[in-house]
Parts: C-alpha cells; sequence; structure tokens
C-alpha cells in the first residue's frame, strides 16, 4: 500500500509512539489527521508536520463515529490509552486497576465499532495498538496486560464481523514487545520496575535490547501498511533488534 494522500487518523497522535508514527506518515506523503485531548500538543504537532488536529476524548462514542464519518480514513490508527497506575496488585484500588479498561478497551470499542458500522471502504486498515504486556503480562499495572489482550482480541473479533459482512475491511494488531523512554507508560513503567529492583530506568529497558524510540517505532508499523508480504498477517511484534516479526498471520 503506498500511502501517499491516504487519509489517516491516528488517535493519540500528538505525543510518545503516536508522535512517532505521525512523523513517519507524514514523511510518506500521508493525510494525517491526530486526535487526542491536550490541546497544547495538538497545536504545537499541527504547527511542525502540518497535520489535521481534532481535540476530542477518544472514549466518546459520539465523538469516534462522528470523526470517522466525516474523514473516512483509508487508515485508522487507534494508539491512544492511558498511563496506568503502577503498583503491587494488592496496593491498587479497583479504579487504579481498572484505568485501561475504562481508556483503552472503551475507546478500542468505540472507533472499532465506528469502523465497523460506518462501514470504512473495501481495503481499509485498522491498527490496534495493543502491548508486549498482553503477552508476558505486567505484574505491577494492575489491569493494563489483560486490557491490551482484549485488544488484541477485539482486532481478530472484527475480522470475523468484517468477513462475515464482506466488508473488505482488515483489523491487525500492533504489539510492541518492548518498554520505551520518552514515551508517558514507559517512562512510568520503566521507573516502576526499576525502583522495585534497584537500578536505573535506563538500566532496566536495556533488558529489552535494542532501543526502539518513536520515530523507529512509526517507522516499522508504516513498514506493516506498506510490505505486500504483511498485508495479510493478524498480530504483529515490533521491538529494536527483529523490527516487525508476524506473531499471528491470517490463517491462525
Amino acid at each position: 500500500m503506498s500511502l501517499q494522500d491516504k487519509r489517516v487518523i491516528v488517535t493519540g497522535g500528538s505525543r510518545g509512539l503516536g508522535l512517532g508514527l505521525v512523523e513517519a506518515l507524514v514523511e510518506r506523503g500521508a493525510r494525517v489527521t491526530v486526535v487526542a485531548r491536550g490541546t497544547d500538543a495538538l497545536s504545537a504537532v499541527a504547527a511542525r508536520l502540518g497535520v489535521v488536529t481534532i481535540a476530542a476524548d477518544v472514549t466518546d462514542e459520539t465523538a469516534a463515529r462522528r470523526i470517522v464519518g466525516d474523514i473516512s480514513p483509508d487508515i485508522l490508527v487507534l494508539n491512544a490509552g492511558a498511563t496506568p497506575p503502577m503498583g503491587r496488585l494488592d496496593q491498587l484500588s479497583w479504579t487504579e486497576f481498572s484505568a485501561a479498561w475504562e481508556t483503552d478497551v472503551k475507546a478500542g470499542l468505540y472507533w472499532i465499532q465506528a469502523a465497523l458500522k460506518l462501514p470504512l471502504r473495501p481495503g481499509s486498515r485498522v491498527l490496534v495498538g495493543s502491548s508486549g504486556a498482553a503477552v508476558t503480562g505486567s505484574q505491577m499495572s494492575g489491569g493494563y496486560g489483560g486490557a491490551k489482550r482484549m485488544l488484541l482480541f477485539m482486532a481478530k473479533y472484527a475480522n470475523g464481523v468484517s468477513q462475515e459482512a464482506k466488508l473488505g475491511i482488515r483489523f491487525q494488531a500492533i504489539v510492541p514487545r518492548m518498554m520505551i523512554l520518552g514515551t508517558g507508560v514507559g517512562d512510568t513503567a520503566a521507573v516502576a520496575y526499576a525502583g522495585s529492583m534497584g537500578i536505573t530506568p535506563e538500566a532496566f529497558v536495556a533488558r529489552f535490547g535494542a532501543p526502539m524510540p518513536p520515530r523507529a517505532f512509526g517507522d516499522h508499523v508504516v513498514s506493516v501498511l506498506e510490505d505486500p508480504r504483511l498485508a495479510d498477517g493478524i498480530v504483529f511484534g515490533l521491538n529494536g533488534d527483529a523490527g516487525v516479526t508476524v506473531m499471528e498471520g491470517a490463517t491462525s
């Protein structure tokens, strides 16, 4: 898929991993709309990259339907999510434990439903941001790992709906397999885990191998969209050493 002039929505694209992806998309000529809550960050990315921005709460179902309907994107990237409160299982309240469910999963449901109900045009792609915690867990982030696992499941469920209704929309899950400094979730988690071990956050993330800063993450996601060999994959793992790996293919 050539990204030149493709209409792309990126939720949570004003900072962190989302911003790295927006930079990569703009470089390839995509027409990007960034959706996020923080108006200052949105203004900064609009001024620097010339993208369209929309200030909205991604957990607002009405906003999701309106934005998807107005733009009718070729590519929808669901990247926005909450930074989970960190702590031992016995220390977290239900509100803290369920933060990722109330934000990441709720937003994922509304935006996926908007893509299916509009529906997007045949050939459209929806990338659903998950996490390595969906595979290995994350014992200090409460329900975060389970929420990210649910998003992975939702991408697969949505493919089933698309196939049954003959919509021609492909849903794919993106799974960063490492903590990434310079992002809200990555910094918060690395500080918590490093603190419990008595080491620095930099020493902790070095255990994952070669770094994958936000822009490198963005380039990897773009390769998922551009490389025809990856078009039929369902779940992709991303890290600094291996780049992009297919964790689950179309027949899985």
